[in-house]
């Protein structure tokens, strides 16, 4: 039981980090190849970026220590 949280957590946190990461990527190509100067989207741009860089890790740490580390049990 265990061991399937944490392949889902770490499925999880891959998948957070993924979709954020290139939702962020992808707001700021918007934004520089259209030649836009809108702050909003280049500042929203740049927090999915951010937020890729934290809630990825966290949740791959927070499901390690939900499953502890004996997979034996």
């Amino acid at each position: 039981m265990k061991t399937k949280l944490k392949i889902l957590g770490r499925i999880g946190a891959v998948l957070a980090f993924s979709f954020c990461l290139l939702g962020g990527l992808w707001i700021l190509r918007d934004s520089w190849v259209g030649h836009k100067d809108d702050a909003l989207t280049i500042g929203i741009g740049f927090y999915l970026v951010g937020k890729a860089f934290f809630v990825g890790p966290m949740l791959w740490l927070v499901s390690e220590r939900a499953c502890g580390r004996k997979d034996s049990e």
